[in-house]
Protein backbone atom coordinates (compact mmCIF):
# COMPACT_ATOMS: atom_id res chain seq x y z
CA UNK A 1 0.00 0.00 0.00
CA UNK A 2 0.85 3.55 -0.57
CA UNK A 3 1.98 5.69 2.07
CA UNK A 4 -0.32 8.47 2.18
CA UNK A 5 1.36 12.29 1.42
CA UNK A 6 2.84 14.17 4.34
CA UNK A 7 0.12 17.10 4.80
CA UNK A 8 2.38 20.32 5.38
CA UNK A 9 1.23 24.05 5.25
CA UNK A 10 3.34 26.36 3.71
CA UNK A 11 3.49 30.45 2.49
CA UNK A 12 3.54 31.18 -0.98
CA UNK A 13 2.08 29.26 -4.24
CA UNK A 14 2.45 26.58 -5.89
CA UNK A 15 6.41 26.46 -6.97
CA UNK A 16 7.63 28.48 -4.30
CA UNK A 17 10.89 27.87 -2.77
CA UNK A 18 8.80 26.82 0.64
CA UNK A 19 7.21 23.34 -1.03
CA UNK A 20 10.92 23.24 -2.39
CA UNK A 21 12.01 22.84 1.50
CA UNK A 22 9.34 20.61 1.94
CA UNK A 23 10.36 18.00 -0.63
CA UNK A 24 13.90 18.25 0.47
CA UNK A 25 12.82 17.28 4.00
CA UNK A 26 10.36 14.61 3.77
CA UNK A 27 11.13 13.83 -0.03
CA UNK A 28 8.54 14.35 -3.09
CA UNK A 29 5.49 12.76 -1.59
CA UNK A 30 4.15 16.11 -0.34
CA UNK A 31 0.47 17.53 -0.28
CA UNK A 32 1.46 21.13 0.20
CA UNK A 33 -0.93 23.40 1.66
CA UNK A 34 -0.12 26.78 0.64
CA UNK A 35 -0.69 29.57 2.92
CA UNK A 36 -0.88 33.58 2.06
CA UNK A 37 0.51 34.38 5.89
CA UNK A 38 2.78 32.69 8.15
CA UNK A 39 0.11 32.85 10.94
CA UNK A 40 -1.75 30.94 8.74
CA UNK A 41 0.92 28.34 8.55
CA UNK A 42 0.84 28.24 12.01
CA UNK A 43 -2.35 28.35 12.47
CA UNK A 44 -3.33 25.23 10.22
CA UNK A 45 0.32 23.08 11.50
CA UNK A 46 -1.33 23.25 15.39
CA UNK A 47 -4.61 21.61 14.06
CA UNK A 48 -4.85 17.92 13.42
CA UNK A 49 -7.40 17.63 11.16
CA UNK A 50 -5.43 19.81 8.81
CA UNK A 51 -2.10 18.90 8.26
CA UNK A 52 1.08 16.55 9.25
CA UNK A 53 3.07 19.62 9.45
CA UNK A 54 4.82 23.11 9.17
CA UNK A 55 7.44 24.63 7.31
CA UNK A 56 8.31 28.20 7.80
CA UNK A 57 11.05 30.46 6.91
CA UNK A 58 13.31 32.01 9.89
CA UNK A 59 16.57 33.15 8.40
CA UNK A 60 18.28 34.21 4.78
CA UNK A 61 22.15 34.61 4.86
CA UNK A 62 21.52 37.69 3.07
CA UNK A 63 18.36 39.56 4.41
CA UNK A 64 18.83 38.08 7.99
CA UNK A 65 16.35 37.04 10.30
CA UNK A 66 12.44 37.26 10.12
CA UNK A 67 11.66 38.54 13.64
CA UNK A 68 7.93 37.93 13.24
CA UNK A 69 8.22 34.45 12.80
CA UNK A 70 10.01 33.97 16.09
CA UNK A 71 7.18 35.49 17.89
CA UNK A 72 4.91 33.57 16.06
CA UNK A 73 6.83 30.30 17.39
CA UNK A 74 7.28 30.80 20.69
CA UNK A 75 3.14 31.57 21.08
CA UNK A 76 2.60 28.40 19.18
CA UNK A 77 1.48 24.82 20.20
CA UNK A 78 4.48 23.74 17.89
CA UNK A 79 7.63 22.22 18.53
CA UNK A 80 10.49 22.42 16.07
CA UNK A 81 11.55 19.01 14.39
CA UNK A 82 13.94 19.93 12.13
CA UNK A 83 15.63 22.48 9.72
CA UNK A 84 16.09 23.00 6.11
CA UNK A 85 19.18 25.25 4.49
CA UNK A 86 18.10 25.92 1.14
CA UNK A 87 20.05 27.45 -1.81
CA UNK A 88 18.29 29.90 -2.93
CA UNK A 89 18.59 30.30 -7.13
CA UNK A 90 16.53 32.83 -8.81
CA UNK A 91 15.56 31.85 -12.69
CA UNK A 92 14.28 34.58 -15.36
CA UNK A 93 11.15 32.36 -17.13
CA UNK A 94 9.16 33.62 -19.99
CA UNK A 95 6.73 31.48 -22.05
CA UNK A 96 8.02 29.20 -24.76
CA UNK A 97 9.37 31.05 -27.70
CA UNK A 98 10.16 34.23 -25.86
CA UNK A 99 13.64 35.85 -26.38
CA UNK A 100 15.83 38.37 -24.21
CA UNK A 101 15.11 41.18 -26.87
CA UNK A 102 11.28 40.79 -26.68
CA UNK A 103 11.27 41.02 -22.42
CA UNK A 104 9.44 44.62 -21.67
CA UNK A 105 8.79 44.07 -17.59
CA UNK A 106 10.19 41.70 -14.88
CA UNK A 107 7.87 40.60 -12.17
CA UNK A 108 8.84 39.19 -9.08
CA UNK A 109 8.92 39.30 -5.36
CA UNK A 110 10.95 42.38 -3.87
CA UNK A 111 13.14 40.66 -2.32
CA UNK A 112 13.98 38.68 -5.60
CA UNK A 113 14.14 41.74 -7.40
CA UNK A 114 16.45 43.25 -4.86
CA UNK A 115 18.92 39.97 -5.22
CA UNK A 116 19.39 40.33 -8.62
CA UNK A 117 19.96 43.28 -8.93
CA UNK A 118 23.30 43.18 -11.25
CA UNK A 119 22.04 40.95 -13.64
CA UNK A 120 17.79 43.75 -13.44
CA UNK A 121 20.41 46.31 -14.02
CA UNK A 122 22.23 45.58 -17.47
CA UNK A 123 18.59 46.00 -19.02
CA UNK A 124 16.03 48.81 -19.63
CA UNK A 125 12.88 46.61 -18.02
CA UNK A 126 9.92 47.49 -16.31
CA UNK A 127 10.48 45.96 -12.67
CA UNK A 128 7.04 45.32 -11.10
CA UNK A 129 7.01 43.90 -7.77
CA UNK A 130 4.12 40.71 -6.53
CA UNK A 131 3.16 39.42 -3.82
CA UNK A 132 5.08 35.87 -4.30
CA UNK A 133 8.25 34.39 -6.52
CA UNK A 134 5.61 31.36 -8.17
CA UNK A 135 2.58 33.42 -8.32
CA UNK A 136 4.86 36.17 -11.04
CA UNK A 137 5.97 32.90 -12.44
CA UNK A 138 2.00 31.58 -12.61
CA UNK A 139 0.25 34.94 -13.65
CA UNK A 140 3.13 34.65 -17.13
CA UNK A 141 2.00 31.54 -18.17
CA UNK A 142 -1.94 32.35 -17.18
CA UNK A 143 -1.63 35.59 -19.71
CA UNK A 144 0.58 33.86 -22.35
CA UNK A 145 2.33 36.97 -21.88
CA UNK A 146 5.00 37.47 -25.05
CA UNK A 147 6.72 40.80 -23.01
CA UNK A 148 6.54 39.78 -19.50
CA UNK A 149 9.20 37.31 -17.84
CA UNK A 150 9.06 36.17 -13.75
CA UNK A 151 12.14 35.33 -11.33
CA UNK A 152 11.10 32.41 -9.58
CA UNK A 153 12.42 28.91 -8.64
CA UNK A 154 13.03 26.13 -10.88
CA UNK A 155 9.85 24.31 -9.59
CA UNK A 156 8.12 26.99 -10.51
CA UNK A 157 9.04 26.92 -14.31
CA UNK A 158 8.56 23.17 -14.21
CA UNK A 159 4.78 23.79 -12.96
CA UNK A 160 3.37 26.68 -15.11
CA UNK A 161 5.91 25.12 -18.33
CA UNK A 162 8.38 28.43 -18.37
CA UNK A 163 11.08 28.69 -20.08
CA UNK A 164 14.53 29.28 -18.28
CA UNK A 165 15.76 31.94 -20.02
CA UNK A 166 18.57 33.07 -17.76
CA UNK A 167 19.39 30.34 -15.00
CA UNK A 168 21.12 32.15 -11.14
CA UNK A 169 20.86 35.69 -11.95
CA UNK A 170 21.23 36.27 -8.21
CA UNK A 171 23.80 38.80 -7.47
CA UNK A 172 25.58 36.34 -4.45
CA UNK A 173 25.44 33.34 -5.31
CA UNK A 174 25.75 32.14 -1.94
CA UNK A 175 22.68 32.65 -0.41
CA UNK A 176 20.56 30.62 1.33
CA UNK A 177 17.16 30.23 3.51
CA UNK A 178 16.80 28.62 6.68
CA UNK A 179 13.75 26.71 7.43
CA UNK A 180 11.85 25.38 10.41
CA UNK A 181 9.55 22.37 10.22
CA UNK A 182 7.01 22.34 13.06
CA UNK A 183 4.87 19.64 14.28
CA UNK A 184 1.99 19.84 17.23
CA UNK A 185 4.04 19.64 20.40
CA UNK A 186 2.10 16.92 21.79
CA UNK A 187 2.71 14.61 19.13
CA UNK A 188 6.53 15.09 18.50
CA UNK A 189 8.81 12.16 19.19
CA UNK A 190 12.00 11.95 20.12
CA UNK A 191 14.68 12.52 17.54
CA UNK A 192 17.62 9.65 17.27
CA UNK A 193 20.87 11.37 17.02
CA UNK A 194 19.74 14.81 17.71
CA UNK A 195 22.13 17.57 18.39
CA UNK A 196 20.72 21.00 17.67
CA UNK A 197 18.43 22.18 19.81
CA UNK A 198 16.27 26.05 20.12
CA UNK A 199 15.63 27.80 23.28
CA UNK A 200 14.03 31.27 24.45
CA UNK A 201 14.82 33.03 27.57
CA UNK A 202 14.96 36.35 29.02
CA UNK A 203 17.41 37.49 31.31
CA UNK A 204 16.75 40.58 34.31
CA UNK A 205 18.55 44.00 33.83
CA UNK A 206 21.45 43.57 36.07
CA UNK A 207 24.57 44.30 34.25
CA UNK A 208 26.04 41.24 32.77
CA UNK A 209 23.17 38.74 32.91
CA UNK A 210 22.86 37.83 29.92
CA UNK A 211 27.16 37.47 29.70
CA UNK A 212 26.59 35.09 32.78
CA UNK A 213 24.21 33.02 30.87
CA UNK A 214 26.47 32.67 27.87
CA UNK A 215 29.31 31.71 29.36
CA UNK A 216 27.50 28.73 31.44
CA UNK A 217 26.31 27.24 27.69
CA UNK A 218 29.92 27.54 27.06
CA UNK A 219 31.39 25.83 29.73
CA UNK A 220 29.26 23.18 29.58
CA UNK A 221 30.79 22.49 25.65
CA UNK A 222 27.97 23.85 23.99
CA UNK A 223 28.14 25.49 20.05
CA UNK A 224 26.07 28.54 20.14
CA UNK A 225 25.51 28.97 16.35
CA UNK A 226 22.10 31.77 16.91
CA UNK A 227 21.33 34.42 19.36
CA UNK A 228 18.51 36.70 18.22
CA UNK A 229 17.26 39.19 20.57
CA UNK A 230 13.47 40.17 19.91
CA UNK A 231 11.40 42.79 21.94
CA UNK A 232 8.77 41.86 24.52
CA UNK A 233 5.14 42.99 23.24
CA UNK A 234 3.86 45.28 25.76
CA UNK A 235 6.75 45.68 27.62
CA UNK A 236 8.86 48.84 27.82
CA UNK A 237 12.53 48.04 25.83
CA UNK A 238 12.88 44.77 27.41
CA UNK A 239 13.88 41.51 25.41
CA UNK A 240 13.47 38.11 25.32
CA UNK A 241 16.29 36.24 23.22
CA UNK A 242 16.27 32.95 21.00
CA UNK A 243 19.28 31.30 20.89
CA UNK A 244 20.21 27.96 18.93
CA UNK A 245 22.63 24.93 20.45
CA UNK A 246 24.71 22.75 18.78
CA UNK A 247 25.77 20.00 21.30
CA UNK A 248 27.60 16.08 20.91
CA UNK A 249 24.96 14.69 23.09
CA UNK A 250 21.38 14.84 25.05
CA UNK A 251 23.29 14.75 28.09
CA UNK A 252 25.63 18.00 27.66
CA UNK A 253 22.27 19.54 26.21
CA UNK A 254 20.32 18.94 29.66
CA UNK A 255 23.42 19.83 31.66
CA UNK A 256 24.07 22.98 29.91
CA UNK A 257 20.11 24.01 30.56
CA UNK A 258 20.60 22.75 34.21
CA UNK A 259 22.88 25.49 34.69
CA UNK A 260 21.57 28.12 32.91
CA UNK A 261 18.05 27.57 34.69
CA UNK A 262 18.45 29.51 37.67
CA UNK A 263 19.97 32.54 35.58
CA UNK A 264 17.05 32.94 32.91
CA UNK A 265 13.24 33.67 33.15
CA UNK A 266 10.69 31.76 30.85
CA UNK A 267 12.75 29.33 29.54
CA UNK A 268 11.34 27.43 26.86
CA UNK A 269 12.68 25.04 24.88
CA UNK A 270 11.22 25.08 21.57
CA UNK A 271 12.92 21.98 19.83
CA UNK A 272 15.73 19.00 19.55
CA UNK A 273 16.41 18.23 16.18
CA UNK A 274 19.09 17.42 13.75
CA UNK A 275 21.24 19.67 12.22
CA UNK A 276 20.26 20.57 8.84
CA UNK A 277 23.59 22.22 7.44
Amino acid sequence: MRKAAVKVSIQGFEGCFHQEAANKFFGEAVNAIFCSTFREVVKIAEHKNESDAGIMAIENSIAGSILPNYNLLQKSKLKIIGEVYLHIRQNLMVNPGVKLEDIREVHSHPMALLQCDNFLDKHNWKLVETEDTALSAKQVHQHRSKHIAAIASRLAAEIYQLEIIAPNIQSLKNNYTRFLVLQRAGEVQEIENADKASISFHTDHSRGSLARVLSKIADAGINLSKLQSMPIPGSDFKYSFHADLEFENRQQLENALEKIKDKTGSLQILGIYKNGK
